[in-house]
């Protein structure tokens, strides 16, 4: 055989090992590592004491960083002077509004734990969360302490942000007046439309404890006049009327039944010409391209009881049936895309 076209295991391993790497990334994360780099750089002693690490495997730890591609490093061992990487400087600092840290933490505070259990939940199709074992479901233990639910909705923000301010600038905002974001978490979606459209009315429509979150958000950005969060509940009461109906994560959370029934609400609430606009990890039609949004779905199968992510093709059938004239697709960034139906 060739050896240019000889067959090796290496991408198996590479992708069957990834934990390595990726609990090494999250570990950093957890302890602030990229948010203490950026104020200075620091050597490997300093960053001994700055974490309260006990020191054997510290240049090892430091040193797959720098491997990795998340660390400059001048120097070697001892000598070794560390710095973030562009990214991880912009990324990865917790002060910086930029952060997208959020979404790690959780990873590794929860998310590892729970995909641990792989196996059991595709042989049982049962969730493998905190419910299994006798707790209570993640969004009503969210919901239950101020603190954990901001830092949810934060991680939340962090990971849409880049889709949030893409959509924002690049969908024809030009024959619409009003958007409601449905499940409107922190207002990041409603805020980041009025910023880059100045004749947009935006309403972020969630739960109680939410808007509050929300209300804070559109303060602090003085906003007030071109966005406000509107309380409610998107199974029990109809969808706030606008020209623009937004649903930013949320579809992937239910079951078919209630995927169906949250699109014909919000053609409900629509006028003639009006759009429903999803923005999710959008699945290929072929479902053998974007390996995210995939794992994106299996993650679901782990933390809920019916969810599951889809393709343009799936949403499109529903939207039809629930009498939307015709879908499109908007890449925005990574793996996610907004979807549009329109009335």
């Amino acid at each position: 055989m060739d050896i240019k076209t000889q067959i090796t295991p290496s991408r198996i391993m590479e992708i069957g090992m990834g934990f390595w790497a990726s609990k090494t990334l999250l570990t950093a994360v957890n302890m602030e590592l990229f948010t203490h780099l950026a104020k200075e750089e620091l050597s490997g002693e300093a960053i001994k004491s700055k974490l309260a690490l006990n020191g054997r495997g510290l240049y090892d730890f430091l040193d797959t960083l720098v491997a990795l591609g998340f660390l400059n490093r001048k120097g070697l061992k001892e000598s070794s002077i560390y710095s973030n990487s562009e990214e991880s400087n912009l990324f990865l600092d917790k002060k910086k509004p930029s952060y997208v840290g959020g979404m790690l933490e959780m990873t590794n505070n929860r998310i590892y734990q729970i995909w641990g259990n792989l196996e059991e939940g595709l042989k049982t199709g049962k969730p493998q969360n905190e419910t299994k074992n006798g707790g209570i479901p993640i969004f009503e233990m969210l919901y239950s302490e101020e603190k954990k639910l901001k830092e949810f909705l934060k991680a939340m923000a962090g990971i849409q942000m880049g889709n949030f301010m893409m959509f924002s600038k690049t969908f024809d905002f030009s024959s619409y007046k009003t958007l409601c974001d449905v499940g409107g978490a922190g207002g990041e979606l409603s805020t980041q439309v009025a910023l880059n459209n100045e004749h947009m009315h935006c309403t972020s429509f969630d739960l109680p404890k939410v808007t509050a979150v929300a209300s804070e958000n559109i303060n602090s950005m003085n906003l007030n006049e071109k966005v406000s969060a509107l309380s409610g509940d998107f199974f029990k009461d109809k969808l706030p009327k606008a020209d623009v109906i937004t649903m930013g994560n949320i579809l992937h959370d239910w079951g078919i039944k209630d995927k169906k029934m949250l699109i014909k609400k919000a053609y409900d609430a629509l006028p003639s010409g009006g759009a429903l606009v999803v923005i999710e990890n959008i699945i290929d039609d072929n479902r053998n391209e974007n390996a995210f949004g995939l794992l994106m779905s299996l993650h679901m199968n782990l933390e809920t009881l019916e969810g599951f992510d889809f393709s343009s093709a799936d949403f499109d059938v529903w939207a039809k049936e629930c009498g939307f004239r015709e879908t499109s697709k908007m890449p925005l960034t990574g793996p996610s895309s907004a979807i549009i139906a329109i009335k």
